[in-house]
């Protein structure tokens, strides 16, 4: 299958960039460049990004997109994200095919992620 217009790039508002930068930098060992005092571009996070100063945040509940992040590690995923301040929105639920959690991070955006292993490591769906 041709990707003739692949998803190339992601922005989200941030009302503290500072604090969003430093938390995915810990939970999940982003970089950022900055671009003035009002962007940071995010880098190592899969797809590229940034977050731009804006006193609004992405909650899926209002409407917005949820990004979902992939880890083999549901439950390591989990405590990095509470070890570097965010906090747990819904919390790991199966569905079919995988497992998964909603987080928000300190600028009030959601994001999940999303496993398609057990807790044991096991591949889920394999017998």
């Amino acid at each position: 299958m041709s990707q003739k217009e692949p998803v190339h790039y992601f922005e989200l508002p941030s009302r503290d960039l500072d604090a969003s930068k430093a938390f995915f930098s810990s939970a999940f060992n982003w970089s950022f460049v900055d671009y003035g005092p009002d962007y940071a571009a995010i880098l190592n996070a899969g797809l590229d990004g940034g977050f731009y100063r804006a006193d609004m945040n992405a909650d899926a509940d209002q409407g917005s997109a949820l990004i979902i992040l992939y880890s083999e590690t549901l439950e390591d995923a989990r405590a990095r994200v509470l070890d570097a301040g965010g906090t747990v929105k819904k919390d790991i639920f199966s569905f079919p095919g995988g497992r998964r959690f909603h987080f928000v991070e300190p600028s009030g955006n959601e994001f999940a992620v999303w496993s398609d292993r057990e807790e044991d490591g096991a591949v889920i769906g394999e017998d």
